[in-house]
């Protein structure tokens, strides 16, 4: 058993390719949906070191990825889960820092958190997107179905590999959503998912603190996808939706949670380093 376990998972299946090359149109269309594995690295570099077990999701870089019962890559989705599954319940960690990656990336660590944590945990989603698709939508993207997923509502063989114990809709709250877009938006309404404007959230901490004291949770579980800052200061995410949250916003609002519950999970995902990745380009150009 680990305190904590940091888990480098640079997935990118989670991203249907052709919706990702609409939303980075200045790389190769390969490029763009593979970024995210870049995006990955590039976090654990600049990420402060960790002290305690770090373990490495294996990612394929196999460019076949079939669409299957509604969701994209659905095999890749499926070994990949299965693996980060199986390296927690290994470890037995009491907290997990995920650093991805597409959005799904939070399914594994989630879910085993929500299982050990049972009904003392909350989840607070800092995302421009609510992450409610199913199978069946016009979107396949299995990074757009995570928070649903996670709430048991899914694929069946995904939700069947999932612990027993789902998050529950009514303690999942959403910050910085931005994208209101249906069926999701219905789905959220339905299933009671409250959630925080990013001019709420970059005004002060006061809703998120007080639905959390509202919900009366003990475990947080806090999954950041970069698209939720506003790229006009940070341009770093596949996701670029205008008026987002500010840098100071975000750390306040972790901060700010931090000092009124245990924060037991935290993923970073949805990395894009464009000019990085433009730069690796470069490099592999040059005789060197």
């Amino acid at each position: 058993m680990c305190k904590t376990l940091r888990l480098n998972f640079p997935q990118w299946q989670g991203g249907e390719s052709g919706n990702i090359s609409r939303l980075v149109p200045e790389l190769a269309p390969q490029q763009a949906i593979q970024g995210y594995a870049a995006g990955a690295r590039l976090l654990a570099f600049l990420s402060p070191k960790h002290q305690g077990a770090e373990r490495d999701v294996p990612v394929s870089l196999d460019w076949h990825t079939p669409t299957e019962h509604g969701i994209f890559a659905y095999q890749a989705n499926k070994r990949q889960l299965q693996a980060a599954l199986e390296m927690i319940k290994a470890e037995q960690p009491e907290r997990i820092v995920t650093l991805g990656g597409d959005c799904a990336v939070s399914i594994a660590p989630f879910a085993y958190l929500a299982d050990k944590y049972r009904d003392d945990t909350a989840v607070i989603w800092l995302d421009a997107h609510p992450d409610l698709g199913l199978p069946g939508d016009n979107y396949t993207g299995f990074h757009a179905m995570a928070l649903a997923q996670l709430a048991g509502v899914g694929d069946e063989e995904i939700t069947a590999m999932l612990p027993e114990h789902k998050v529950k809709t009514e303690n999942a709250l959403i910050v910085g959503l931005r994208d209101f877009g249906e069926p999701a938006e219905q789905r959220r309404q339905a299933w009671g998912i409250e959630t925080v404007s990013c001019r709420q959230a970059n005004r002060g901490s006061d809703e998120v603190l007080a639905w959390l004291r509202q919900r009366g949770k003990s475990k947080v579980l806090i999954h950041l996808d970069l698209d939720v800052l506003d790229p006009a200061e940070l341009k770093t995410a596949v996701g670029t939706d205008p008026h987002g949250m500010s840098i100071d916003a975000v750390i306040r609002t972790v901060a700010d949670i931090g000092k009124h519950a245990d924060i037991v999970g935290f993923t970073v995902a949805e990395p894009m380093p464009r000019e990085v990745i433009k730069l690796q380009t470069l490099l592999q150009g040059l005789p060197l």
